[in-house]
């Protein structure tokens, strides 16, 4: 580990500390949230519902808690300060959710309730909340690609990682889908990224330069569509190639404008934010967890509840919301 890698986990220590001490200080159960990384925008974005949920309901405390890149590894030493500090629950997003079942477990043996997001994989879990059906949110990007190559040629996949579960779930969806038209020709797929547009950017581009026939790209992690733009907008391949994937809004509108990116699909991280702390709080609370309940947020009204690998169960709602150049800027993140 490099010492600038050891001072960015020390300091984020300290920020632990003081957010649980605080907690404890009012007497609040401090329900804490770890996402992949700080800094990137869909996490600035979950933080704003982290923040509101705490606000409308005074008596938890809440906070959210990042590393400073998308790297399993330090996620997972942000959980193990947690637990040694013995808050009252956690509300983690996995880079890599197989990587932390070590440590969920002594969590729970702490008697600490956890709740995760984007993780129906994990067994040391409570509750898993999806914002959707994953293949089939997978499926429904490639059915876009689909259509805007004309149901044929070459097209690629990304994803944050290969840890990432979900981003691997719609990255298989979309395989499976194109499946169905068999003049579409899979190639390089499942491409890594690691949550950073600039190796979204240098893939696409190299992808670019091997398969200069490309016609589609389907992105898997928020700003995986951002660096695949930049490479196409600068081959100056906009009216040649089909680009659709996870993203906000903000980020991807140049992107939507130019014609780089044809469209994005995505779920408000902000929402997706408050309903990991309203389960959590009533998971502390002994409150059922049932099929059919209405979380009050939007594309949370009516959910599905089913058993999870271990002894938890897996939330699903229906979240999605497409967009593309004609509509993005309804929508302010």
């Amino acid at each position: 580990m490099s010492i600038k890698t050891k001072l960015v986990t020390c300091a984020a220590a300290v920020a632990l500390v003081g957010a649980a001490a605080s907690a404890m200080a009012q007497d609040k159960p401090a329900i804490v949230t770890v996402v992949k990384v700080t800094g990137e925008n869909w996490f600035t974005r979950m933080n704003e519902g982290v923040d509101a949920y705490g606000k409308d309901h005074a008596d938890v405390a809440t906070s959210q808690v990042g590393p400073a890149k998308a790297d399993a590894a330090q996620q997972g030493r942000l959980i193990e300060d947690l637990v040694a500090k013995k808050v009252a629950a956690i509300a983690i997003v996995p880079m890599d959710p197989s990587a932390l079942e070590g440590v969920l477990k002594r969590a729970a043996n702490r008697g600490i309730k956890v709740v995760t997001h984007e993780a129906d994989n994990l067994k040391n879990t409570l509750v898993d909340i999806e914002a959707f059906d994953n293949k089939e949110f997978g499926a429904r990007f490639n059915e876009k690609l689909a259509a805007c190559m004309g149901k044929s040629g070459k097209w690629t996949s990304f994803v944050g990682s290969l840890g990432s579960l979900t981003h691997v779930q719609w990255a298989d969806g979309g395989a499976e889908n194109a499946k169905k038209y068999p003049e579409m020709e899979l190639v390089s797929e499942k491409n890594e990224s690691f949550n950073d547009a600039n190796r979204a950017y240098e893939k696409a581009r190299e992808i670019l330069r091997k398969y200069p026939d490309i016609k589609g790209f389907q992105g898997g992690s928020a700003i995986d569509v951002i660096g695949i733009g930049r490479a196409v907008e600068e081959a100056g391949l906009q009216d040649k190639t089909c680009v659709f994937g996870l993203g906000l809004p903000k980020d991807t509108g140049p992107y939507l404008e130019s014609g780089a990116v044809d469209g994005i699909s995505f779920w408000d991280p902000k929402d997706a934010g408050y309903v990991m702390n309203r389960v959590a709080d009533m998971v502390l609370k002994g409150e059922e967890i049932k099929d059919g309940m209405d979380l009050g947020v939007a594309g949370y009204e009516k959910v599905s509840v089913k058993k999870g690998p271990g002894e938890g169960s897996i939330l699903v709602g229906q979240a999605w919301v497409d967009v593309d150049k004609s509509n993005y800027g309804k929508y302010p993140f």
